[in-house]
Parts: structure tokens; C-alpha cells; sequence
């Protein structure tokens, strides 16, 4: 039998219509677009409105994943939405999606890993079309990061912004995606987190920062070392859009130039698990990449969570 494989075959994105800017926020808290773009490198942010949901973002970027991918929606036979900001508790917002997609049957469900939340969605669905669980995968990442952001605390404020991006997988016989590489520690929970008795996220960030550098780099060379390749055998390095600071580290990790980087922090800040395929979708639509080339996609966020994906773009 002819092994299957998952490639890539469509990505889509959506960013609300409202921008907010570095100066718009120190007008309320005491910093300045100097001091963020220093620390950060965001100059901005997309805000959803007070009426616009998750599920409205994921539609419009399931959307766009599935017309460049030249498929119907009603060929899907799974939907994995990885989310940490869920418009309701139930049903889920996979579910939701898939009416307003017009898809009937196909297993839909949610998945909560934070700002690695996208990669672990991948890592499902390309287990799920190994298996022969499903030829043809939504995944999506979408948040609405300003409903639980503190907008008195500078630190965390100026981080976050709501977005969605999304990719459809189909089986393959070539190998599209190589390898996924998942992991977690619960017991650095309390460095990033809502907290049970709050609604605001809290964040301790200098150790955050530090964490996700050496994490990151670990999992960079842990991809390499299973495909048998080394840092100049990558083409393009597709981040977690979280910290300028952090891509820069994990692409020297690399040996990689910022130019083979993509970076999308500065227009939409983090976006938690939708910030991946932002960049994503942002560098294909730019035609970054050929045929051939290797991206690796990695991430991490609350939990602690971290994950990477290297796929061959074909």
C-alpha cells in the first residue's frame, strides 16, 4: 500500500477592519510607540468589533483557505479549530464553523493549546490523514485576544491583537508535511494564564521570554535532527508571531537571515493561535515560497506549550 502522506494545498486569513495603533494606546496606559516597537517590534494590532465573533473570523478565513485550494467545503471530512477564546463554552466552534461552511458530517471539534494551539491542530490533522481518518482537513486558528486583555496593564496590552488564519490539508502520496514535534510542561501554568477567578490574562514576562528562547531553540534542532538536515538545509522559518525578539533568537538559532524570516508581528501583534497562519498565509499570497523549499513553523505559548512543524512546500 502506498503510504499517505498531508500536504498543504490552500491557506486563508482574515484581520478585522480596526487597527489600533501604538500611539492610540499610550493615550490610556504610560508607554509609546518608541518603547513597544523596541521591546516588541509591533506597531499595531487588529481589534475585532463588539459584534464580530470568533466563528465570524474563521469563516471568512476557512473561506479563503478553501478557494485556494480549489475545494468544496463539502469535502471535508474534519475540522479542527484550535482556539482559546471561544465565542460560547458549547457547542464547539468547530461545529459552528462547519454550518456556516455548509459542510454536514465531517468531525469538527476544538482544540486548546494556546499560542501553539495552530501546530497542535496541524500535528491532528496530519495524523488523522496518515491514518486514513480523512482526506481532506480545515485547520484553524482564530482568536478574539482583546476580550480577555487587561487594558490597564501596559505590559500585556499592547501584545495582543484578534485575527484568523487558516489551511486546508489533503492527502498526498508525496510527503507535504515531514514532521510534527508537540510538547507541554503544566508546571510553569502560572507565568501565563487566565486565571480561574479572573477574566484578563496575566503574564509574567521576562520569564516567559526566557523559556520560549531556549525552548524554541531546543525544538528547532530537535526537527532537524529527526529529518536528518541541518539549519542551512531550512528556507524559510514561519514563527509564532509573538516578540520580534524571540524570532530573531530562534532564526539565529537556525542560521537563518531575517530575510528567509517570516515576520507579520508588527501589523498584527500576537494573535495567539492564529498568529502561524497569519504568516502563513501573508508569505504565500506573497509567492515566498517554491516548490521544494523547507519551512519550518513553530510556536509556543501558555500551558507551557511549544510545537513545530517542517513541511516541504509542494
Amino acid at each position: 500500500m502506498t503510504p499517505l502522506y498531508s500536504r498543504l494545498c490552500g491557506t486563508g486569513s482574515y484581520l478585522p477592519e480596526r487597527v489600533l495603533g501604538n500611539d492610540e494606546i499610550s493615550q490610556r496606559v504610560d508607554t509609546s510607540d518608541e518603547w513597544i516597537v523596541a521591546r516588541t517590534g509591533i506597531r499595531s494590532r487588529h481589534i475585532a468589533a463588539a459584534d464580530e465573533g470568533v466563528v465570524d473570523m474563521a469563516t471568512v478565513a476557512a473561506q479563503r483557505a478553501l478557494e485556494a485550494a480549489g475545494l468544496a467545503a463539502d469535502a471535508l471530512d474534519l475540522i479542527v479549530v484550535a482556539t482559546t477564546t471561544p465565542d460560547q463554552i458549547f457547542p464547539s466552534t468547530a461545529c459552528l464553523l462547519q454550518s456556516r461552511l455548509g459542510n454536514r458530517g465531517a468531525a469538527a471539534f476544538d482544540l486548546q493549546a494556546v499560542c501553539t494551539g495552530f501546530i497542535y491542530a496541524l500535528a491532528t490533522a496530519d495524523r488523522f490523514i496518515r491514518s486514513q481518518g480523512a482526506r481532506h482537513a480545515l485547520v484553524v486558528g482564530v482568536e478574539k485576544m482583546s476580550r480577555i486583555v487587561d487594558w490597564d496593564d501596559r505590559s500585556t496590552c499592547i501584545l495582543f491583537g484578534d485575527g484568523a488564519g487558516a489551511v486546508v490539508l489533503s492527502a498526498s502520496s508525496k510527503p507535504g508535511i515531514l514532521s510534527t514535534h508537540l510538547h507541554a510542561d503544566g508546571r510553569y501554568a502560572d507565568l501565563l494564564q487566565v486565571p480561574a477567578a479572573a477574566d484578563t490574562l496575566t503574564m509574567q514576562g521576562n520569564a516567559v521570554f526566557r523559556m520560549a528562547v531556549r525552548t524554541l531553540g531546543e525544538i528547532v534542532q530537535e526537527t532537524l535532527a529527526a529529518n536528518g538536515l541541518e539549519g542551512k538545509d531550512i528556507d524559510w522559518l514561519v514563527p509564532h508571531q509573538a516578540n520580534i525578539r524571540i524570532i530573531q533568537a530562534t532564526a539565529e538559532k537556525l542560521g537563518l537571515p531575517m530575510e528567509r524570516v517570516v515576520t507579520t508581528v508588527a501589523h498584527h501583534g500576537n494573535v495567539s493561535a492564529a498568529s502561524v497562519p497569519l504568516a502563513l498565509d501573508d508569505a504565500a499570497r506573497r509567492q515566498c515560497f517554491r516548490p521544494g523549499q523547507h519551512l519550518l513553523l513553530e510556536a509556543f505559548g501558555g500551558g507551557f506549550t511549544w510545537g513545530s512543524a517542517l513541511l516541504r512546500w509542494l
